[in-house]
């Protein structure tokens, strides 16, 4: 869970709401692309048809300028070029270009992992701070509770020194015995 500070609330408001708009459009872009796939009818026969009709089903790649519908290279991440190129490939959605749709993807994943960041760094910094003063508060705490203690201590040998003034058993030198008095 995010947490927030009231030193920098404006940053990391910003940074739940890229988040969300994020998530957001990941969740859109996801839902475009589980379309009901066309049961059991394999990739190539729907070559020379639409992209439309070649990406119902999941599996395919639709390379528009051969016009192709092909099963989606699962060895590779990214479909070679001797396959199609990137720019000219298709998947999940017609008007969505492949290469764009890579770029695209990198570029909201380095965002979200910038937001992260930032959040971190926020909370981080806000804790530090509020460490910084609770050690300025236990350190004042402790300054006054050695300055009673000392008041304390000087008011008991004032009180010891006026019993024993009292009582004759004064010493001038504190190192003589007490009975050559």
């Amino acid at each position: 869970m995010i947490s927030c500070s009231f030193t920098m609330p404006g940053v990391c408001r910003g940074s739940v709401f890229a988040i969300a708009l994020i998530s957001y459009s990941l969740l859109l872009t996801t839902e475009a692309q589980t379309t009901t796939p066309s049961p059991a009818i394999p990739c190539a026969l729907r070559s020379n048809t639409s992209c439309d009709e070649c990406l119902k089903n999941v599996t395919c790649l639709w390379c528009t300028p051969t016009q192709q519908c092909i099963d989606y290279p699962t060895r590779n991440i990214l479909p070679p070029s001797s396959v199609c190129p990137l720019s000219e490939a298709r998947w999940g959605l017609c008007w969505v270009n492949f290469q764009i749709l890579i770029i695209t993807m990198s570029v909201l994943a380095g965002v979200i992992i910038i937001a992260i960041l930032v959040c971190i760094c926020c909370c981080c910094k806000c804790e530090r701070a509020g460490n910084k003063k609770e050690d300025a508060k236990i350190e004042r705490q402790t300054r006054a509770r050695k300055a009673r203690q000392k008041e304390r201590r000087t008011e008991m040998q004032l009180r010891h020194d006026e019993i024993r003034n009292k009582y004759g058993l004064a010493k001038d030198n504190p190192y003589a015995r007490m009975d050559d008095h």
